[in-house]
């Protein structure tokens, strides 16, 4: 079995779920036209999406091992493990900005700004923080009118996918497995929670009021999902399969009316970006086939 510190850490490395703090700089103003754009490191994958999104994919000199999408970031230099960059690195590069969501260690952070290397640190707690941090990105980058304009796309989507919600008159019961060995699912406070209100589904891990957190087969078994979704790969037998053989597992309504799902892109739904609707559109399907 795991150790809970191992599984943390892949927790921290997929979820970047916890991507809070404020901005520590105030100047971000959009560019002038004809001048230079500011070249840009990124310390989260969340934020890489972001910036290629808005169309600073160009200026973007630096990103940590976990971004990997789009595809073409592979051609950037890597500065380091999310959350814990390379002091060096960053220095011999010298961006004009580093963009990051929440370090390992704070004392990281303050590390960076004592190089004198400008940090705006980018906050998400939920899907509708997506739409201002992609603003704020559009800013810093001089890349405001198209972050405007994706900003404002998500922002209508994610109020269409409550109208939706907000009409239906039974929500199935989800249970988002995020881990197996131990098993772990977000709480009332987590991304994923938020992402499965939207799609017009019921987080069961609504019940325990924390971001993340471990559990039991026991509680799964009590609080009887319809759909379970698994959002990580089972690495010899199926996700699907491995839920069904469960110890009384079999009284599951989601497994009894076999509603189990995996092979998901869990970056659309671990990683808040600019594919967030994608991700509830996802999730929206499981809870229309049930």
């Amino acid at each position: 079995m795991k150790q809970p510190t191992t599984l943390l850490l892949l927790l921290v490395l997929l979820l970047l779920t916890s991507i809070t703090g404020c901005s520590t700089r105030t100047d971000t103003e959009s560019a002038e036209p004809g001048t230079k754009l500011p070249t840009i490191v990124s310390l989260a994958p969340s934020i890489t999406e972001m910036v290629y999104a808005v169309g600073a994919g160009d200026q973007l000199i630096g990103r940590t091992s976990a971004c990997d999408y789009p595809a073409e970031v592979e051609e950037v230099q890597v500065v380091g493990a999310f959350g814990r960059p390379s002091l060096e690195m960053l220095l011999s590069l010298s961006p004009d900005i580093i963009l990051d969501a929440d370090l390992a260690d704070e004392q990281m952070g303050q590390k960076i700004e004592e190089l004198g290397l400008r940090r705006e640190r980018i906050s998400i707690s939920t899907p509708s923080d997506i739409p201002a941090a992609i603003r704020q990105i559009g800013t810093v980058t001089g890349h405001q009118a198209k972050a405007d304009s994706i900003a404002s796309s998500i922002a209508t989507g994610l109020q269409r996918f409550a109208a939706e919600a907000s009409e239906l008159t039974r929500r199935p019961k989800v249970y988002l497995e995020i881990w197996d060995d131990p098993l772990w699912t977000g709480g009332s406070t987590s991304y994923t929670s938020a992402l499965i209100t939207y799609a017009g589904g019921h987080n069961i891990g609504d019940a325990v009021t924390k971001e993340y957190f471990e559990t039991t087969p026991e509680w799964v078994i009590t609080e009887n999902p319809d759909i379970i979704a698994c959002m990580y790969m089972s690495r010899n037998i199926p996700a699907i399969e491995k839920v069904s053989r469960r110890p009384g597992w079999e009284h599951i309504t989601a497994v009894k009316e076999g509603r189990i799902y995996d092979k998901f892109d869990n970056s659309l739904f671990l990683r808040p970006g600019p594919r967030v609707l994608e991700g509830i559109a996802e999730l929206q399907e499981l809870m229309k086939n049930q």
